[in-house]
């Protein structure tokens, strides 16, 4: 009997060691799919006005060489349709896979991808570039993926210089009609006949 209890003590140390293998499996599969350890959002959302510019940043695990590294920055329109704002691969920038509604308006610096950063400079903003920015980066040995949401509104209306200056108290601010001049013009005359000479 002693070797039947034994047989089982080693079936289910067996099965224990199998069923963490395979947990730890799973969690490290999943975090490396979700990216959430490798590339990160400094900030999830961007306000800003039209015509103003913008600096949308990405932080990632630092890479020595820029010949090892892939950037990809999409606009999405939607869950299926999306623009290319910034390719990068492996130390080259693509700019004929960019977007027209981007082209001339996008700045990355080079210098801070070796520093793990990714700073997506947006210039002369648009009320249609409001949306989410995917940032995707990968090396020869890990990637992930994240996302921003940038809003665009409207430029304000400047206002005139006479809508700024303060309002006059007790003074006409319109221009007279001939007729006010008229009514004006017969009373000063008959108040100077109310007098006498």
């Amino acid at each position: 009997m002693p070797s039947l209890s034994i047989r089982c003590v080693h079936v289910l140390c067996f099965h224990r060691e199998e069923m963490i293998s395979i947990l730890l499996l799973v969690v490290l599969t999943a975090s490396v799919c979700a990216g959430s350890s490798f590339l990160n959002v400094r900030q999830t959302s961007y306000e800003a006005e039209e015509n103003r510019n913008i600096m949308m940043e990405w932080i990632f695990t630092p890479n020595l060489t820029l010949t090892s590294l892939n950037i990809y920055c999409a606009f999405w329109l939607s869950d299926e349709i999306s623009k290319t704002v910034y390719h990068f691969v492996k130390g080259v920038e693509q700019p004929e896979s960019q977007d027209q509604q981007f082209a001339g308006r996008v700045h990355f610096d080079q210098n801070d991808f070796t520093k793990g950063n990714i700073r997506l400079h947006l210039s002369r903003l648009r009320t249609e570039d409001s949306g989410i920015y995917q940032c995707e980066v990968f090396t020869l040995y890990e990637g992930g993926v994240n996302e921003c949401s940038l809003s665009v509104t409207a430029a304000r209306i400047q206002p005139t210089a006479e809508e700024t200056q303060p309002a006059s108290r007790g003074r006409i601010t319109r221009p007279l009609s001939w007729g006010t001049i008229g009514l004006l013009i017969g009373l000063g005359l008959q108040s100077l006949q109310s007098f006498p000479p």
